[in-house]
């Protein structure tokens, strides 16, 4: 893969949703570079985190989901060039920017003492109120109660209130008393903090020992920050000045100056804690809600940057907008999830045409009718008008294929997209993605727990388990030489390779709780080679050639040698002798 450019790079990332009153953690720190014109299958069982990883790609995670660690780099030469234009506002909006950034800049000079004012204070609140391990001891009693008067709820709601009055009665009266424990938490911390705040009061010593010291770095403090602003700060706020306006030149003048005012303050303020804010990781956490762009070219009139696309910090929906559908698309495993009942096809292609590629009607519906013949529409013409109900299963996918495409995206994401198809339209669904991914040269990201999809149309393989990839390589890696327990349990379960007379293989147990923090191996508990340091210890990706890595203790050194299990073994000949194939082509 060194030849290929990589795509999207996503780095430690972590996914958790709000359920409940709980905290569910649903990406655990995956990292993975998804390659430009590859195909990369994503396996494993439901719940692993397959389809929300992805999601993550376009910003499309429910409403109480959010990325809580990690970034998401997308690297798109169209998207991240910048050209922002300079008219005579535009210069004194530039000039306001860089006067401001100077005037905060001998902010600088103080920052060891503005910390030293920052610990004493915090010494003083520490002692009025709570340590930081006191208050989560508080928060945790609290989550607790909450989360079990909400459990209790949920089962109110399941009683008949005609039939089960007294279980009515008795759930509201223990959800009462959760409430009323709640209370009592609450005044066990309202009256502890106030006995703090009474010890410090009192203590007359301390009080004036920490207004001396206190007034004592404020003076310095005054008069670190009185000096003059130098010619080196002047020339780096010039280039930063350029690079907030070039960051903020996307949007309209009010969400404009809303960002910039944003921006200011987080400058000020690493600039109070002694920040170098001229260090490029430091711009970019700066940046975080509007993207940074590094300037590159200016002249009288433009300024040209190059935007740092982290898609895991988008928020503003233009930007979205900009993104979703015309550089990232989904195709779905039920097409008619996507499609609109009561528009029809052509209008539901043109649309996105038109709202991606600024064309009229009439060019978009002659686009429409091209990609709805490649994409294997007979009478593309005649069906142009047809609805939703009017086509067949595998010809309404073929239509949501067209729609992905019409604007041409980098990366096309398929979530399970042939799950719902019999066997002879999978096929061919699968084979008109492969031959359209030549024609394009997009890459495809394909979600799915059938790896006998995997092996017709996967360039590289990522298992997913707990929400981690626990096992990651080319289709030849994974399939003849898999190294990880669970992805030797996904490939046990094959049809093809049970013997008649015989049980299919199943994984024994079920998925971890994404709820509760996982210790050691996440699969450990259903894994019939567990070792001990498998429970006690979470083991790191192990590297097993320069495309295969897998995440388990067995690869150590020091673990026993563990064969795999014997009915994947020889496996690539077991299918050569399943489907009495004697030769494999490279597209095989």
């Amino acid at each position: 893969m060194e030849d290929k450019k990589v795509l999207l790079s996503v780095k430690d990332l972590e996914v958790k949703f709000r359920v409940r009153g709980r905290i569910l953690t649903a990406i655990r720190g995956i990292s993975l570079d998804i390659y430009e014109n590859e195909s990369i299958a994503i396996v494993g069982e439901s719940g692993s985190g397959k389809s929300v990883f992805t999601k993550t790609f376009a910003g499309m995670l429910d409403s109480n989901g959010f990325i809580s660690n990690g970034d998401i780099i997308f690297n798109d030469e169209e998207l991240s060039n910048t050209i922002v234009t300079l008219n005579a506002a535009g210069k004194r909006e530039l000039n306001s920017i860089t006067d401001k950034l100077n005037a905060y800049s001998p902010l600088e000079f103080g920052a060891d003492t503005y910390k030293k004012i920052l610990d004493l204070e915090s010494e003083k609140r520490a002692k009025e109120t709570l340590s930081d391990e006191k208050d989560q001891e508080f928060n945790k009693r609290i989550a607790d109660v909450k989360f079990k008067k909400t459990e209790e709820f949920n089962l109110k709601q399941t009683f008949d209130p005609k039939k089960e009055k007294d279980k009515i009665k008795e759930s509201e009266k223990k959800i009462k008393g959760y409430e009323d424990e709640i209370k009592a938490i609450l005044r066990e911390r309202e009256n502890l903090i106030a006995q703090h705040k009474a010890d410090v009061a009192a203590n007359a010593a301390y009080l004036a020992d920490y207004n001396r010291k206190l007034q004592a770095l404020k003076d310095q403090y005054k008069n670190e920050i009185a000096k003059a602003v130098t010619k080196e700060q002047v020339a780096r706020n010039s280039v930063i000045a350029k690079e907030i306006y070039l960051s903020v030149g996307r949007f309209g003048y009010t969400k404009r100056r809303k960002y910039v005012s944003r921006l200011l303050a987080d400058f000020k303020k690493a600039l109070k804690m002694g920040e170098n804010i001229a260090d490029e990781e430091v711009k970019i956490k700066l940046f975080d809600n509007v993207m940074y762009c590094q300037l590159v070219d200016e002249a009288e009139t433009k300024l040209t940057g190059r935007i740092h696309i982290n898609l895991a910090r988008v928020t503003d929906p233009e930007d979205w907008g900009q993104t979703r559908g015309k550089k990232i698309a989904t195709v779905f495993q039920d097409p008619m999830t996507s499609l609109n009942p009561i528009i029809t096809i052509g209008k539901q292609i043109t649309s996105i045409i038109m709202k991606h590629q600024n064309c009229s009607e009439v060019e978009a519906r002659v686009r429409a009718i091209e990609i709805m013949k490649k994409v294997g529409i007979p009478n593309a013409e005649k069906r142009f008008d047809d609805y939703p109900f009017q086509y067949s299963g595998g010809m309404r996918q073929r239509i949501v294929i067209a729609i992905a495409l019409s604007c041409q995206p980098k990366i096309l994401i398929c979530d399970e997209p042939t799950t719902a198809l019999d066997v002879t339209i999978q096929a061919q669904i699968l084979q008109l993605l492969k031959d359209l991914q030549k024609e394009y040269g997009y890459t495809i990201v394909f979600i799915t727990h059938d790896l006998g999809v995997v092996a017709n149309i996967a360039d590289r393989v990522a298992v997913l388990y707990g929400g981690q990839i626990v096992e990651l390589g080319t289709v030849e890696d994974v399939f003849y030489d898999s190294r990880h327990p669970y992805t030797w349990a996904l490939l046990s379960s094959l049809p093809q390779l049970a013997q008649r007379d015989t049980e299919l293989y199943s994984i024994n147990g079920t998925p971890p709780s994404l709820y509760n923090k996982i210790i050691g191996d996440a699969f450990a508990p259903r894994n019939p080679y567990c070792l001990k340091i498998d429970t006690i210890e979470q083991p790191p990706m192990f590297k097993v050639s320069d495309t295969h890595y897998a995440k388990t203790w067995l690869l150590d050194p020091r673990a026993p040698k563990i064969e795999k299990p014997e009915i994947i073994r020889n496996i690539h000949e077991k299918f050569l002798k399943i489907y009495n194939v004697t030769e494999v082509s490279e597209n095989a």
